[in-house]
Parts: C-alpha cells; sequence; structure tokens
C-alpha cells in the first residue's frame, strides 16, 4: 500500500452548507458564489483532485466571493469520477492520463465567455489547488484574458524553457512539508521566473505547511497551522485585490 503523498485527511470533513449555486455553461456543470451587490470582478476557481463537488474547495469559492468578486469553480473534469479517497494511489498515474492539468483550455474559455456575457466580468482572475494549481500556471502562459492567478501547490512542471514567460501577474504558494514538491525545484522556479518572467510575480513557502494546506476549513484547522492557513489565504485574496 502506497502512502497518501497528500497527508491531506479529506475524512475528516464535515458537510458544509455552500452559499452559492450549480449552473450548467454549455457542456460543464459549475458552481457559482455571487457577492451581495453588482461587480464586474470575477475569479475563477480551479479545483484539486476531489473535483468542483467537494466541500473545501466550495468553502474556498464562498471565501473568494465574500470578498466582493463573482466567484465560479467549474467541473473541469467534465462530468467524468474525480479521485476518490478509497481510490489506490497505485492507480494515480493512469487517473492522471485522463485528467490532465494541461488540457483545460477549452473549459476555461467557455467559462470566461459566461462570466463576461452572462455576469458583466470585466477582469478576471484565476485560483487554483494542487491539480488546479498546475492547470493556473498552465493557463497564466496561454490566456491574456485572465488579468492575474494564484496557483497553490502546483506540481512544478519543467518540460520546457517556455513554461516561465507568464502573461499576466501569477502568485505561487507552496508548503515547506509539501512531500509532492521539492525546495530545490521551488528554487529552481524562482531562478528561471528571475530569468524569463517579464510579468509581476511571486513565490512564497509557509512554514511547517503540508499538501492542501491552504484550503482547510475552520472545524479542521490544527492549531499550529492555524496562522500559516490565514496567512496564504490572505496573501491570496490580497493578490487577487491588487491585479483585479
Amino acid at each position: 500500500q502506497m502512502a497518501d503523498p497528500f497527508l491531506y485527511h479529506t475524512g475528516e470533513r464535515s458537510q458544509y452548507g455552500c452559499l452559492g449555486h450549480e449552473v450548467q455553461i454549455e457542456h460543464i456543470k459549475a458552481y457559482v458564489c455571487r457577492p451581495s451587490f453588482f461587480t464586474d470582478r470575477a475569479v475563477i476557481v480551479i479545483h484539486d483532485i476531489f473535483g468542483w463537488l467537494f466541500p473545501d474547495i466550495r468553502y474556498i469559492v464562498d471565501l473568494i466571493a465574500g470578498h466582493g468578486y463573482v466567484t465560479i469553480c467549474p467541473d473541469f473534469f467534465k462530468g467524468t469520477d474525480p479521485w476518490k479517497t478509497t481510490d489506490h494511489w497505485a492507480d494515480f498515474a493512469d487517473w492522471m492520463k485522463h485528467h490532465d492539468p494541461m488540457k483545460v483550455d477549452k473549459e476555461a474559455d467557455v467559462v470566461l465567455k459566461y462570466l463576461k456575457e452572462q455576469c458583466g466580468a470585466k477582469k478576471i482572475g484565476i485560483v487554483g489547488f494542487s491539480w488546479g494549481g498546475m492547470a493556473v500556471h498552465h493557463l497564466m502562459l496561454k490566456n491574456p484574458q485572465l488579468t492575474a492567478g494564484v496557483s497553490l501547490y502546483g506540481r512544478i512542471i519543467r518540460d520546457s524553457e517556455e513554461r516561465y514567460n507568464l502573461l499576466n501577474p501569477t502568485f505561487f504558494i507552496f508548503g515547506e512539508k509539501d512531500h509532492t514538491i521539492s525546495y530545490d525545484q521551488i528554487i529552481l522556479l524562482e531562478e528561471k521566473l528571475k530569468q524569463y518572467c517579464k510579468v509581476a510575480y511571486e513565490i512564497k513557502v509557509y512554514p511547517g505547511q503540508v499538501h492542501g494546506f491552504a484550503q482547510l476549513k475552520p472545524e479542521d484547522m490544527k492549531p499550529d497551522d492555524k496562522p500559516y492557513i490565514e496567512e496564504a489565504r490572505k496573501d491570496m485574496i490580497d493578490w487577487i485585490k491588487m491585479f483585479i
């Protein structure tokens, strides 16, 4: 039996009473939460391997909406099964072949169109966690419609030098104890961005934090981790507010 590579205890999640609602946008479903007033600013949230229905990701959507953004989490798995806590990690590489975080462009375009035409959005940012963090990194290299991005503990892909020429400001958040991402990889990312990136970027590592730390709901936080979780969220929101 392989160890869970995330140290992220999803089984302890309590039911979360969501503040938003579900919509159908062309070929994908999405969870949307709007602030109580009109705004022309929006944020797309890209879920992790546990998918768009996972309570922790909906909690984050509601949290961002509370800061004054139309916030939407589409099902980037397009109705296929997310990874489940009962699945075996030996099968993970095979599952990833069918859930490629670099193949999200079509869905992103559909959601951008919806936000502009149906919600009146003029400035749109993007935030992604783990699998979604990888997708954000990809989209910030490809889609100029995204005004700013936050990638939280997305595995760093180094398949070409083109991975560093970001189109718009991007913030990378990592946990120090994330054993899916080595510190050497983070240092290399920083060096390469310094070399190639022409827009604002930031990389921040949060002490003692494991993979998945920033999306825990309050009742699931450990006291020692709480200050870092809250700091990461504040930093995420501050980055969004700075550019969107």
